[in-house]
C-alpha cells in the first residue's frame, strides 16, 4: 500500500510535530484537534520548527512553503480522516478518550486506512473496533520527532504483516529509523530504559547522594558520550563480558523499587516547578520561553545528529 495522505488526530506536543514529519516526508497531511486554540497554536509551532531546521541547514528555506502547504488544519475529525491512507492518533494518554477517538475514526475513515497510535505505554488494541484490528498498529515516536529518527512499530494480535510493512517502508523512505517488533512490548525498548533510569535518578536525589546537576554531569560526560557512539550492548563488548558478569555478581547495585510515587516529584510539582512550561523544574530557566528553550535544544540535537551521522555512516538504520 502506498501512503500519500495522512490524518493526524491531536495537535498538541506530539501531534503538530508528527504532522510536520509526514509533510517533510512528502505526504499531504490533515491535522485535527477539536480545540481550536490548540489547532491554531500548532501552525505556529510547525512554522517555528521549520525555521529551526533551516537554521541547522537541514531544510532549505526555499522548500518551507511547499512543506507548510502540505499541512491543512481541520477542526472536524470526519473531514480530516475521510480520505486518509493513514490515520495517526496522537491524543492524550487516557484509554477512554482514545476509545472514543477510535470510534470516530472508524465511523469516517476509509475501510482500508491504516490506524497508527503514538501511544507511549497503553495497549490500544482492546480500544479499537474489531473490524479495524488487521490494519492497526503502534507507531511510537520520540520528542522532537522531526529530529529524533527512531519510531517503534508494533502490531496487535490481528495486525497483518502487510500493514506493518507499509509503515516500515513509509518511515524508512523518509530517512527515519523504524524498529519493528513482532509483538507489543510494554514501553518498547527506549522507554523501558528511560523508565529504569528515571527511577534510579530520583532515588539518588531522594537518598541525598547527589543533586540533579551532578546526575546530568555524570550522564553527559560519562554515559552519553560513549552510548551515542557505541550503543549500550556494544559498549559491554568493549568493557569485557567477564567484567560485566563480575559486576552483576557483586550485587553492588540493587534496582530501585517502583512504589508508584516519588517524593521528589511531588515536592517540585507542589511548588509549581513542573518543567520548562512553568519556567522551572529540577533547574530554573530564568524566564526563557518554552519556544526558545525547545529551539535551542533542537539545534543542539541537530548538530549532534550531524556529527553522529559521520561516525555511524554505513551502519544499518532500519530494523524490520
Amino acid at each position: 500500500m502506498t501512503i500519500g495522505t495522512v490524518a493526524v488526530i491531536g495537535a498538541g506536543t506530539m501531534g503538530h510535530a508528527l504532522a510536520l514529519v509526514h509533510a517533510l516526508g512528502g505526504c499531504r497531511v490533515a491535522l485535527h484537534d477539536r480545540d481550536l486554540p490548540t489547532l491554531q497554536r500548532a501552525t505556529e509551532l510547525i512554522a517555528g520548527a521549520c525555521a529551526t531546521l533551516c537554521a541547522a541547514d537541514v531544510l532549505d528555506e526555499g522548500d518551507v512553503a511547499a512543506v507548510l502547504a502540505r499541512i491543512e488544519t481541520m477542526p472536524v475529525l470526519a473531514d480530516a480522516v475521510s480520505g486518509a491512507d493513514l490515520v495517526v492518533e496522537a491524543v492524550v494518554e487516557k484509554a477512554e478518550i482514545k476509545r472514543a477517538v477510535f470510534a470516530d475514526i472508524d465511523a469516517h475513515a476509509p475501510a482500508d486506512a491504516i490506524i497508527a497510535s503514538n501511544t507511549s505505554y497503553l495497549d490500544i488494541f482492546p480500544l479499537l473496533p474489531e473490524a479495524r484490528q488487521p490494519r492497526a498498529a503502534v507507531a511510537h515516536w520520540y520528542t522532537p520527532p522531526y529530529v529524533v529518527d527512531l519510531v517503534d512499530i508494533a502490531p496487535g494480535p490481528s495486525t497483518t504483516p502487510e500493514a506493518l510493512e507499509s509503515l516500515r517502508r513509509l518511515y524508512a523512505g523518509m530517512g527515519k529509523v523504524p524498529l519493528v517488533f513482532d509483538r507489543l512490548v510494554p514501553g518498547y525498548i527506549a522507554n523501558r530504559l528511560q523508565a529504569a533510569l528515571n527511577l534510579e535518578c530520583l532515588r539518588i536525589i531522594e537518598e541525598g547522594w547527589a543533586d540533579a546537576a551532578a546526575i546530568d554531569l555524570s550522564v553527559r560526560h560519562g554515559l552519553a558520550h560513549r552510548l551515542a557512539v557505541q550503543g549500550h550492548m556494544r559498549k559491554l563488548d568493549y568493557t569485557g563480558l567477564e567484567m560485566v558478569r563480575n559486576g552483576i555478581a557483586s550485587r553492588m547495585y540493587q534496582p530501585s523499587a517502583n512504589t508508584g510515587d516519588s517524593p521528589v516529584l511531588d515536592r517540585l510539582i507542589g511548588e509549581g516547578r513542573c518543567g520548562i512550561r512553568t519556567g522551572a523544574g529540577f533547574f530554573d530557566y530564568h524566564g526563557q520561553s518554552t519556544e526558545a528553550l525547545c529551539r535551542e535544544r533542537d539545534l543542539q540535537l541537530l548538530r549532534l545528529k550531524s556529527e553522529l551521522a559521520k561516525i555511524t555512516e554505513g551502519e544499518p538504520r532500519d530494523h524490520g
